[in-house]
């Protein structure tokens, strides 16, 4: 049946066999690209000449999830491209396996989030208010939660006194900065008519009445935006979610054609490990 640790060349479609191969070179060289794109990230903010720094931040550093995809994408590829075009079962095995751990912490993310929504909540808020006070220490933090400020349309985790945890934007009185009392400009209300981004338009806003400030600023907090963002997109989000475990799961083309045999498992590992360990 099996040669070694390769299936017999008749055993595969060679255009199958191609096509997989060129799907996961594509997958291959994003992962690369992810890589690429966070090392030098790291170089410009001169980590990679100074380890001891990634430690330093106190919030979320965007960088890690350039690396951590791309490094989960460039394993995959590689155990792909190889696996598909020589057939090497050791490889396909890995490669399944993978994909079958990711399946399934995507299903037990999925149960947790639905049965712990507001520990999920809490946790959410937490993250938040803790990279509100590393806003000013790293520049892709700060163009993080500028970005999802505008996109959501919302200023802090709750509201814009959240910014009173940033220690430029507090309103105590032993605060010598400028932008005292104020929030970031990503909290700005947009209008159509300027061409050019007023990064002061947040100064000294939160020292103003209630009614100023609903004219000037987004009121809401960026949790309750983002709930309201996935039940509008649910169906959308849904979708993307069973389509990318439709791929993980039912991915048949790489099985070897073995007449009089059962139809072989949902997942292909088990196929896999199922067929070499009968030999």
């Amino acid at each position: 049946m099996m040669s070694g640790k390769h299936f017999k060349a008749q055993e595969v479609s060679c255009c199958i066999k191609y096509f997989i191969f060129g799907f996961n070179i594509i997958f291959w060289l994003l992962g690369v690209t992810f890589l690429a794109v966070g090392l030098w990230a790291w170089s410009e903010k001169g980590v990679l000449s100074n380890i001891s720094s990634i430690t330093d931040l106190g919030g979320f550093d965007p960088v890690w999830l350039f690396l951590v995809v791309g490094g989960v994408m460039f394993i995959l590829g590689f155990a792909g491209c190889i696996g598909a075009l020589r057939e090497n079962s050791f490889l396909l095995k890995f490669f399944s396996v993978f994909l079958g751990i990711i399946f399934f912490l995507e299903l037990t993310a999925g149960v947790l989030a639905f049965v712990f929504k507001d520990w999920i909540k809490d946790q959410l808020n937490f993250f938040i208010n803790n990279n509100i006070r590393a806003y000013r220490d790293d520049i892709d933090l700060q163009n993080l939660i500028d970005f999802t400020q505008e996109y959501w349309e919302c200023c802090g985790a709750f509201g814009a006194d959240d910014w009173n945890l940033n220690i430029y934007f507090n309103c105590t009185d032993s605060n010598p900065s400028r932008e005292k009392c104020g929030v970031p400009f990503s909290c700005c209300t947009k209008d159509p008519a300027e061409d050019v981004i007023n990064t002061q338009c947040g100064y000294d806003i939160r020292a103003k009445t209630d009614s100023e400030q609903r004219t000037s600023i987004y009121i809401k907090g960026c949790v309750p935006q983002f709930e309201k963002w996935l039940q509008d997109n649910l169906t959308v989000v849904a979708g993307i979610f069973i389509g990318i475990a439709l791929l993980q799961v039912g991915n048949p083309h790489l099985r070897p054609k073995y007449s009089g045999l059962r139809t072989p498992s949902t997942f292909n590992f088990w196929y896999l490990f199922s067929t070499e360990s009968s030999e």
